[in-house]
C-alpha cells in the first residue's frame, strides 16, 4: 500500500482495490469536521435562526441527514433522485431537537459509509441515472457532492454559533 503526504487516518490509499475504502474514508473525516466544528451548539440551541424564514439549528443537522440519504437513495435507484423538495422540507418543519436530528445525522453517515464500502470498484463507476441532478456521472461522485454540502452547513452553523456569542472550534484539529 503507498500514501501521500501525512500519515493519518484520512491518508489517501493508491490501490484499486481500496477505492471504495478511501471514498468511505472521505465521508469518515467529512463527519468529523462537521462534529467538531459545531460541537459548541447544544440543546438550548436548537430553536435558534438568525434571522426569520432561516433554518433553525436543528434543521440544519437534519438538512445534512436528509440529504446523505438522498444521495445514496437517488444514486442506486433506477428512477433517480426524488425531486419533490416540498415534500423533503416537511420534516425540516417539524424537526425542534438538536439532540434527536444529530442522531438521525450519526446514522445517516453510518448508512452512506456502509453503502460505499459494500460497493465493488464497478458499481461506483456506474453512471447516475438521467436527470438534472449530476445524471450520467459515475455514482463515485456523490463523495464529493455529499462532503461540499456538508462543508456548506457546517460553514453556516459556524455563523449560527458566532450569532449566539460561541466560538466553533477549527474543524481540522483535535
Amino acid at each position: 500500500m503507498r500514501t501521500e503526504g501525512i500519515s493519518s487516518q484520512y491518508s489517501v490509499v493508491y490501490e484499486p482495490k481500496t477505492a471504495t475504502l478511501r471514498l468511505a474514508n472521505q465521508l469518515v473525516a467529512s463527519q468529523d469536521f462537521f462534529e467538531r466544528s459545531t460541537r459548541v451548539l447544544d440543546e438550548a440551541d436548537s430553536g435558534f435562526r438568525p434571522r426569520e424564514g432561516m433554518m433553525t439549528v436543528a434543521q440544519q443537522w437534519r438538512i445534512r441527514q436528509q440529504t446523505l440519504d438522498w444521495f445514496i437513495e437517488g444514486a442506486f435507484r433506477p428512477e433517480g433522485y426524488d425531486l419533490d423538495f416540498a415534500k423533503h422540507a416537511r420534516p425540516l418543519e417539524a424537526m425542534t431537537s438538536l439532540a434527536a436530528a444529530r442522531q438521525m445525522l450519526k446514522a445517516a453517515y453510518a448508512n452512506a459509509i456502509q453503502v460505499l464500502r459494500s460497493c465493488s470498484l464497478e458499481d461506483l463507476a456506474r453512471p447516475l441515472p438521467a436527470g438534472p441532478i449530476m445524471g450520467g456521472q459515475p455514482i463515485s461522485d456523490i463523495v464529493w457532492a455529499m462532503v461540499e454540502h456538508t462543508a456548506h452547513h457546517r460553514g453556516a452553523l459556524t455563523v449560527y454559533s458566532r450569532e449566539l456569542g460561541k466560538v466553533p472550534p477549527m474543524p481540522y484539529g483535535g
